[in-house]
């Protein structure tokens, strides 16, 4: 199993959606599944099959998060204020654009809407271990781009 690094809110808010699934979704699921299975033909009771895709999906997310949990490294930030780590919010800049912040976090967290991005994305990848001042070229899908680091906190 590998290492998925968290921050210790990103643990946090996992932490709370895995028992908030346990206790109140799972007890919410059994209750339509026992209402559908009253309301008579279960073959061809929309309800029960809509309700057991619910508990399916719920269980699903449920063994997801304890895997994540379970393997979770939290992360600190700024181990080395010389260069990139995991953790650590970086200001970036491509030739002629404006300078952009983001934080590095593991594939768990990220949400590049908030300015997360994942250690495993090719930004991420490429920002990794390098230092204020380089230029770094990104392999993206849409094809490669040159950033300069500008800072890292």
């Amino acid at each position: 199993m590998s290492t998925m690094y968290l921050t210790k809110e990103g643990f946090q808010k996992l932490q709370e959606e895995l028992d908030y699934l346990r206790t109140v979704k799972r007890q919410e699921v059994a209750e339509r599944l026992h209402e559908a299975m009253e309301g008579g033909e279960l073959i061809e009771n929309a309800e029960y099959e809509a309700a057991k895709n619910e508990q399916a999906f719920v269980e699903g997310r449920i063994q997801e998060l304890e895997i994540i949990l379970a393997a979770a490294h939290i992360i600190q930030g700024q181990n080395d204020p010389t260069s990139v780590q995991v953790g650590d919010t970086v200001t970036i800049q491509e030739e002629g654009g404006e300078p952009e912040e983001y934080i590095i976090v593991g594939a768990a967290e990220a949400n590049p809407r908030e300015g997360k991005i994942s250690n495993e994305s090719p930004l991420g990848k490429a920002l990794l271990n390098r230092r204020p001042g380089d230029v770094v070229t990104v392999d993206a899908p849409g094809g490669s781009f040159k950033v300069k680091i500008l800072k890292t906190t």
